[in-house]
C-alpha cells in the first residue's frame, strides 16, 4: 500500500506540476502578453532547484533542534527511533506539516501572475522535489518502508542510506541530521572512515 502510494503520488505530483506549469503559462500569455514569459520560468526554475536545497539546510536544522533538542518535537518523532507498529508513526505529521507550506506556495505562486508568482511557484515545487526525494530514500531505501527498486544500486544513495543509519545509531551525537548531505557532515565530525567501511 505504501509503495502504491508512493508511485502514485510521484507520477501525480509530476503530472500536476508539469500540467500547472504550462497552464500558468499559458494563462500569462492569454492575459495580454503573448511572449513567452521567460523571467518568470527562470524565476520559477531557479526557486525550484533552490527551494529544494534550502530544504536540506531546513530539514538538518529542525531534524537537530525541534525534533531531538525540542522535547514537544520529539514526542512525535521518537516514534521514528523506535520500532514502528503498523504502517504509520507519529513522526509521519512532519511530512504533512511540510507540505503545507509547498501547497500554499504553488497555489499562491499559481494564481499569482509575474515574477513573484513564478518565484512562489518554484518554491512549492522545489519543497516537493526534496520532499519526493526524501520519501524515496529515507522511507524506501533506508526504512524499508516500500521497495525502491534499482535506485536500491546507486552507490550515492546506499552511502547516504548508510550514513542516516548512523543517524539511528546515535554513535557521533546524533550525527547526521541532514539526509542527502549527511555523509558530509559525517567526515567533518571525522566519522568518514567508518562511513566509508560500512559502505
Amino acid at each position: 500500500t505504501y509503495q502504491f502510494a508512493a508511485i502514485a503520488a510521484t507520477a501525480g505530483v509530476v503530472s500536476l506540476a508539469t500540467v500547472a506549469t504550462y497552464a500558468r503559462v499559458q494563462w500569462h500569455m492569454a492575459a495580454g502578453d503573448a511572449a513567452v514569459p521567460w523571467a518568470e520560468l527562470a524565476a520559477q526554475l531557479a526557486l525550484a532547484l533552490g527551494g529544494a536545497v534550502g530544504m536540506e539546510m531546513y530539514a538538518r536544522w529542525a531534524h537537530r533542534f525541534l525534533w531531538h533538542d525540542f522535547e514537544p518535537g520529539w514526542a512525535l518523532h521518537k516514534s521514528h527511533h523506535e520500532p514502528r507498529v503498523g504502517a504509520f508513526e507519529a513522526n509521519d505529521i512532519y511530512a504533512l506539516a511540510n507540505a503545507a507550506p509547498a501547497i500554499a506556495l504553488c497555489a499562491g505562486g499559481f494564481l499569482t501572475p509575474g515574477v513573484g508568482g513564478g518565484l512562489a511557484f518554484g518554491a512549492g515545487l522545489g519543497i516537493t522535489l526534496f520532499g519526493i526525494s526524501y520519501m524515496y530514500v529515507h522511507d524506501g531505501l533506508v526504512h524499508r518502508r516500500f521497495p525502491v527498486g534499482p535506485i536500491a544500486d546507486v552507490p550515492a544513495l546506499r552511502r547516504i542510506a548508510v550514513a542516516h543509519q548512523l543517524h539511528h545509531s546515535e554513535k557521533y551525537g546524533g550525527l547526521p541530521f541532514g539526509m542527502f548531505l549527511g555523509p558530509q557532515e559525517l567526515e567533518a565530525a571525522g566519522a568518514g572512515p567508518e562511513l566509508d567501511r560500512m559502505c
